[in-house]
């Protein structure tokens, strides 16, 4: 389920279409600078190979614009061509932009990057002791919490930023802190929040008065689907059976300081001349330039980084704060992509050669943005002409074919032959994980279903009480060989208790979602025939009405308040696989309250006044 969110090939982008444009750029004037001339036709073939909707590009070096172009299509079926001000979401591009705040404000004396996190934000509550007394803000900006992904926690049901902060608490670590690199949403979230602590002001009020305003991103925005009518936006897309086809903006307000930029290629040329002049823009200081010294230093080595056979001269892998780091062709390259639904960016500089690219694709786990990019930059830094385009596509059409030709090997994990131990309709329920939010399961037309606040899944039977989640999204796919499942565990009552998944986080075993109880409604006046005195071996139990909800009293322990569910039954509210059950006469008067517990259940005869 990692690939829901960016891993997708892509086919056919008609042929008649791209050549409608005549140039493949969708801008009047040409290229200037002869190191780029021809690239409308090398980007259209790349646009084509991939079957891409559109992309856009821009090239500075110095202090100087040299390319601010679009190609290809913002919206596909209207044919809308992308501009230069074509507006693209950037994805994890934008976490640049977050860490780039925290170090104006540590330029400030507002705080310090090496400082424990929750000096700056006391309400953080993490998973361990070692994390709410260690981790500092650094940590947070270059990926070595110990905290793997967890992205199903905030993709399946988005929240408030709040909220997010709030859940990191049940989020289990898979490596101890700075043991290694481990890419981390979150780390960005909670910086966005010390942010908003430390100013007073919302994380985008801050990005739009330090960035956009000084650099003239007077377009760029973070809620792409808000656009007024007629903006110049893009469309995001994705293929599927040698089709293009739409893929719907995801809202991604909630953990907005880890990815929710949406600018244009033109205007992103701004924030690349801020890094490549050393945090100046038109002659002003905008950014510290002892933190970009900081922001492009390694920071936390991704990887062993070893030159491979496939690209030996693209070696050592670091992370920045905000960039990741690598040397290209002897080259110091500091870079990082972004991916949301329907969208690919990469964002690119060589702070010794002075020249930085972007590539922003309305494509779903797009190559044309590492392509393009690549075949730009060889161009600028004068290497030997790579054609990285048929290399990459090579690579990808033997794996694809590889695949076909190898017969599916049968899976010998899967008991055949077995069905569920209960009937599906007894696995209906809510089912919820403090740290990743609710599903609700359910039951139609004989098949199993679960649906979180963004997603459906249609739960297919695997064997026992396992099922193999399908996405039923546009865009979202799970691989047959996907390593995903979920076991419905039940009680000693034998009724289902937690939905664990496996494979959700593939860093630790499990995420366990327990089963909650659903309230049915019942006026206090409904609950009053319940009440009365109970005994069982000679001790009095009182059940009685408390605020409207009905309570039991067994001496010696605390009262404890219930939650009617039907049937005359009552869960305990705050004791999971507790509860009660009233037996009525035929005049509808509780004669007796049955105590159902793991350990068994006990009988309790109503006490005549």
């Amino acid at each position: 389920m990692q690939k829901l969110v960016h891993a997708f090939l892509l086919l056919l982008l008609s042929v008649n279409s791209l050549t409608a444009q005549k140039t493949g750029k969708n801008k009047a004037a040409t290229n200037a600078d002869q190191r780029l001339a021809g690239l409308d036709t090398m980007i259209r073939r790349v646009l084509n190979d991939w079957h891409a909707a559109g992309c856009g590009v821009a090239v500075v070096e110095k202090g100087k614009v040299l390319l601010a172009e679009g190609y290809g299509f913002r919206d596909y079926e209207a044919k809308k061509p992308v501009t230069a001000n074509t507006i693209f979401q950037i994805g994890s591009s934008t976490k640049a932009f977050t860490c780039a705040l925290l170090g104006i404000l540590a330029d400030d004396k507002q705080l310090d990057l090496d400082e424990k996190a929750r000096t700056y934000l006391p309400d953080l509550l993490l998973h361990n002791d070692e994390l709410n007394t260690f981790l500092t803000v650094r940590d947070l900006m270059c990926h070595r919490s110990g905290l793997p992904r967890h992205d199903m926690a905030w993709y399946l049901n988005p929240t408030t930023r709040d909220s997010f902060v709030y859940r990191m608490r049940y989020l289990e670590p898979s490596a101890g802190l700075r043991e290694h690199w481990q890419y981390n949403n979150y780390g960005f979230l909670i910086q966005g929040a010390i942010a908003e602590k430390l100013t007073g002001k919302s994380w985008e009020d801050n990005i739009r008065e330090r960035f956009f305003q000084p650099l003239g991103m007077k377009t760029a925005m973070f809620d792409i689907w808000n656009a007024p009518a007629g903006a110049d936006v893009a469309k995001g897309y994705y293929e599927k059976d040698g089709a293009i086809r739409f893929m719907d903006y995801y809202h991604i307000e909630g953990m907005g300081p880890a990815g929710s930029i949406c600018a244009s290629a033109s205007e992103m040329a701004n924030w690349l001349a801020l890094w490549i002049n050393g945090g100046k823009f038109q002659d002003k200081q905008v950014l510290p330039a002892s933190y970009i010294q900081q922001a492009t230093s390694a920071q936390m080595t991704m990887g062993g980084g070893a030159p491979s056979t496939e690209n030996p001269n693209i070696f050592f892998s670091s992370y920045g704060l905000g960039w990741m780091l690598s040397s290209y062709y002897g080259h110091y390259r500091v870079e990082h992509g972004g991916n949301i639904n329907g969208f690919s960016a990469n964002v690119c500089f060589f702070p010794s050669d002075s020249i930085g690219v972007v590539v922003l694709a309305n494509q779903n786990g797009s190559q044309v943005t590492s392509i393009v990019r690549n075949l730009i930059a060889d161009r600028l830094l004068g290497l030997p002409y790579h054609d990285w385009n048929a290399d990459l596509l090579e690579r990808v059409q033997k794996q694809q074919a590889a695949a076909k030709d190898v017969e599916k090997p049968e899976d010998l994990a899967r008991k055949a032959g077995t069905s569920t131990s209960l009937p599906l309709s007894q696995y209906a329920g809510l089912y919820e994980h403090p740290g990743y939010g609710g599903m609700v399961v359910s039951v139609s037309n004989d098949s199993l279903f679960a649906q979180s606040a963004y997603v459906k899944f249609y739960l297919q039977h695997y064997h026992y009480d396992v099922f193999r989640p399908i996405a039923l999204l546009e865009g979202m796919d799970i691989e047959e060989d996907s390593p995903i499942r979920l076991q419905f565990v039940s009680d000693l009552k034998g009724e289902p208790s937690e939905l664990r998944a496996f494979g959700l986080e593939p860093s630790v075993e499990s995420i366990v979602f327990k089963r909650k109880s659903v309230a049915v409604d019942m006026a206090a006046a409904d609950l009053e025939k319940y009440c009365g005195i109970y005994t069982l071996s000679g001790i009095e139990i009182k059940v009685f009405l408390k605020k409207d909800a009905l309570t039991v009293f067994v001496p010696g322990q605390p009262e404890y308040e219930t939650v009617p569910v039907g049937n005359h039954e009552f869960k305990l509210k705050i004791m999971d696989g507790f509860s009660v059950r009233f037996e009525l006469d035929a005049g509808g008067k509780a004669t007796a309250v049955n105590f159902v517990q793991p350990n068994g259940t006990f009988r309790a005869l109503r006490k005549e006044k």
